[in-house]
């Protein structure tokens, strides 16, 4: 029953043929016999999601349908939140409140069954956290989901959920999509409800969901969609719900497609093969195809400037578990990469920060006005530069400029970018595509996205581990 998407089971939900406490105890079920090797659950609630059950769930689209949160925004009242860090799992530390998004989640009817691993501070593009240790790549156990979103990722390709809560703030959601063969849309600036607090104040990081379907890609967006009014970053609004844009024919497309990588980072010929074989596929389905890209996203600045934004955000979110648990965070209790992070953004001054935004803003209006001067409707590029790296090789360095590559500089500029699992070459690991969209036209992704799923599903692709 797992086997079906996000969609389909609250269908049967919905119908009667399936009661949630059913597809709740076979999620447990999975998580149970599949965690132990994989280890993307971190934080199980297996009998409060039961009983949650029992008390009724809202009559939402995804009724009963099971569900993980990442553990890394979303808190949940009572519920632990540590976000990769040690020092918070020897405080006990609890969430105090739902926030905004997970309030989101829970009215959609989702049956929430955990917590998955992150990064420490969700810095780095691998799951491998001292605190929790790594959360493995069901494609081969030996290899990493990518980060930060791994936990989540990991949990939906190994068939423990249809579907998980993700976030990004350089590639977060759609790295771990690519590695683990899932649809992983980062959605335009301001598009989703954050929380518990305010809209994040530089405007990078964005909520998300890692499914294996593009019609639930849609539909939970759908759920979690922010109201505009009084948001910091308000952008274009949608026409219509997303769920009516899965099967509306796209029309005759302008599609660029970039093989290059914009850090100057060497790009594996698989995945560089994976995003042009898109590039043909989209050719024959009747769109215009060309080489091209904005030749700002070349601009180095577009990187150091988001390194630099990413260290300040690092200090600042110490700075406050600092003053949210009473307690001295120290060099002794992060990780060495966490520290080096945290110490570069607080020497960054203020004057700087502000400067580098500024310069950022400028970038990220010359690299979207491309597509209005050129007119280009899609962009298409690998979704990383490499395959997924063997356990522990990112914290030695290895590729580490590789994964964000393409995927970064769509944070910067707030664009709405998709990974599809497109690149199935021999080595059994999936290779992600991704299609970058004009700012607040997830529509039209959604539309090729199923467009493409159509054309070359992937549906049927599982993990060895789970067709023995």
């Amino acid at each position: 029953m797992l086997d079906l998407d996000a969609t389909a089971l609250s269908a049967l939900v919905c119908d009667g043929q399936a009661h949630p406490r059913e597809l709740a105890e076979a999620a447990i079920t999975a998580i149970e016999a599949r965690n132990p090797t994989i280890n993307a659950v971190v934080h199980p609630r297996f009998e409060r999601a039961l009983d949650e059950i029992d008390q009724g769930l809202p009559d939402g689209p995804f009724r009963g349908v099971p569900f993980l949160l990442k553990d890394y925004g979303a808190e949940q009242q009572g519920e632990p939140h540590h976000q990769g860090m040690a020092h918070l799992g020897r405080l006990g530390f609890r969430g105090d409140a739902d926030g905004s998004l997970t309030s989101a989640f829970r009215a959609a009817g989702l049956v929430i069954l955990g917590r998955t691993n992150v990064p420490e501070m969700a810095l780095m593009g691998t799951t491998e956290p001292m605190a929790a240790g790594p959360t493995r790549n069901p494609w081969d156990v030996g290899r990493s989901p990518g980060g930060s979103s791994g936990g989540s990722a990991a949990a939906v390709s190994a068939g423990m959920v249809p579907a998980a809560h993700a976030n990004d703030i350089a590639g977060s959601i759609r790295i771990p999509a690519a590695h683990c063969g899932l649809v992983g849309l980062k959605p335009s600036r301001g598009r989703v409800r954050t929380g518990p607090d305010a809209d994040p104040p530089v405007g990078l990081f964005v909520e998300g969901v890692v499914t294996r379907s593009v019609r639930d890609t849609a539909g939970l967006l759908d759920a979690i969609t922010a109201p505009a009014s009084g948001a910091y970053w308000a952008p274009p609004p949608l026409a219509g719900p997303l769920t009516a844009e899965v099967g509306r024919p796209p029309g005759p497309l302008r599609i660029a497609v970039c093989l290059t990588a914009p850090n100057g980072a060497e790009v594996d010929p698989t995945c560089a093969d994976s995003a042009a074989a898109a590039g043909a596929l989209l050719a024959d389905l009747g769109h215009h195809v060309d080489e091209a890209a904005p030749p700002a996203l070349f601009d180095p600045a577009v990187f150091e400037g988001a390194r630099v934004v990413l260290a300040a955000t690092a200090a600042q979110v110490v700075d406050a578990w600092q003053a949210r648990t009473g307690t001295v965070i120290g060099e002794a209790d992060v990780e060495p990469t966490t520290w080096a992070a945290v110490t570069a953004g607080r020497a960054v001054s203020g004057p700087d920060l502000l400067q580098w935004l500024a310069r950022l803003q400028l970038l990220a209006r010359a690299i979207t006005g491309w597509w209005a001067e050129s007119g280009v409707d899609l962009l298409v590029t690998p979704t990383t530069a490499a395959p997924p790296t063997q356990i522990g090789d990112y914290l030695r360095g290895y590729e580490a400029g590789r994964g964000s590559a393409f995927t970064r500089p769509f944070n910067v500029t707030g664009q709405p970018a998709l990974s599809l699992p497109l690149g199935w070459p021999g080595d059994g690991l999936p290779r992600g595509v991704q299609f970058v969209a004009d700012l607040g036209r997830e529509d039209l992704l959604v539309r090729v996205g199923a467009q493409l799923e159509d054309a070359a599903p992937w549906a049927w692709r599982r993990p060895p581990s789970l067709t023995a």
